[in-house]
């Protein structure tokens, strides 16, 4: 198959799925991602070289093309030029995501992460075997005292749309994220939030009358409590919830998780999933995409092209799970601790020796030395982790707290 052949196949997949592209809006994002992915890079000067001189064009012409991709209306040459609207793109791309979705259980991570003194970026992502796939951001200056309430509020409003009403969905955020009003949003869309708190709070199980001290709930490593009650002391900020709270062995702090789901009902192993973002935002940067050698210093420009690194991380993750999942059980490496005998308890779902990030990559190169059709892959999601069962301290500093210390 030609190159142009290869262009035209994967333009219309991108056309398929963000229907509010117009035809050369999604020709451009197709070069764009195609072209991160077979580069390795979204630099701007990378992506072009290896464009050109895939498609026999003049490298200028390329490099300009994928510029005005990002650009607003008025740094666009010639006349009818429109500029990409990123956040409409968002429900359509979760929408991407759950087309090839096996099952009904997703989780999505809240984090922010910067960019050195240049950008601090916002992104909800749908994690998906120990990475994630970005699906709502937005990007702002950094360094700049700023209330990202309104920021995330309208992230998920944009994408709830997408998600079945059916579907369980669980959305994690760790410990400097936590505010009353993101749990009682995600409540009110429907989903079921799972965020971590600081160790210093209190909370008041159901039906005792005094409030305790987070830290007395698991008051040293291999306890574990969940139970239903409120939490908080002062009245701007309690909360009706249930506290998830776990502390393993060999961990600095224990996990204090608060959610509306019963405690019979969830795990709070969950929260490892929220770990993969970290890894997405790896993978954006120094391990994969080497967004850090950006020179673009615009916001809105950086939106536009963190659409093409979405596409194209989807891309690769679709096809890198979907080569993983046919991996026979009895390949893989054996996690037992050498010293003590005993299996190595991890929060992750298995043990990678590839992340399906990069074997995602390896599969699309092979596809196209072997000029065989596009990979498009699809999403098989690993059961949510759980945790074992961890003893009960031999004294604990409630009677009526150890009745819901899991033995």
């Amino acid at each position: 198959m030609s190159c142009q052949s290869r262009l035209a196949e994967w333009t219309t997949v991108i056309r398929t799925h963000l229907p509010l592209l117009s035809q050369p809006q999604a020709t451009v994002l197709a070069l764009w991602s195609l072209g991160m992915v077979l580069a390795r890079s979204c630099a701007l000067t990378a992506v072009a070289v290896f464009v050109a001189g895939w498609f026999h064009r003049k490298e200028q012409t390329v490099r300009q093309q994928l510029r005005e991709f990002c650009y607003e209306v008025e740094a666009k040459r010639g006349v009818q030029r429109q500029a990409l609207a990123v956040e409409p793109c968002f429900g359509p791309l979760l929408r991407w995501v759950l087309s090839g979705w096996q099952g009904t259980q997703v989780a999505l991570a809240l984090d922010a992460t910067t960019l050195g003194t240049r950008f601090t970026v916002l992104a909800i992502s749908v994690v998906y075997r120990g990475c994630a796939i970005p699906v709502a951001w937005t990007i702002l200056p950094a360094n700049v005292p700023h209330a990202w309430r309104r920021e995330w509020l309208r992230l998920l409003r944009q994408l709830r749309p997408a998600i079945p009403k059916p579907w369980t969905v669980i959305v994690l955020a760790d410990r400097g994220l936590y505010a009353g009003w993101l749990f009682r949003r995600i409540v009110r869309l429907g989903w079921h939030p799972f965020l971590r708190v600081n160790r210093g709070g209190t909370f008041r199980p159901d039906p005792q009358a005094t409030y305790r001290p987070l830290l007395s709930f698991v008051p040293q490593p291999g306890t574990r409590w969940r139970g239903t009650g409120t939490a908080f002391k002062s009245p701007q900020r309690r909360l009706r919830c249930t506290l998830l709270a776990c502390w393993e062995e060999g961990y600095q702090d224990p996990w204090l998780i608060l959610t509306d789901l019963p405690p019979d009902a969830s795990e709070a192993g969950w929260y490892g999933l929220r770990a993969w973002i970290e890894q997405q935002f790896k993978c954006i940067k120094r391990a994969g995409w080497q967004w850090q050698r950006t020179r673009m210093t615009q916001p809105d420009r950086a939106a536009r092209l963190w659409l093409a690194v979405a596409v194209a991380t989807r891309w690769r993750l679709s096809v890198g799970g979907a080569a993983e999942a046919t991996i026979p059980a009895s390949t893989l490496l054996d996690v037992t601790d050498a010293l003590t005998g005993q299996r190595r308890q991890r929060r992750a779902t298995r043990l990678r020796v590839v992340s399906i990030f990069h074997r995602g990559w390896i599969t699309i190169l092979v596809a196209l030395l072997e000029q065989a059709p596009l990979p498009l892959g699809t999403f098989l999601p690993e059961p949510w982790p759980r945790v074992p069962g961890l003893e009960a301290p031999s004294v604990m500093p409630d009677p009526e707290v150890q009745s819901h210390v899991a033995a």
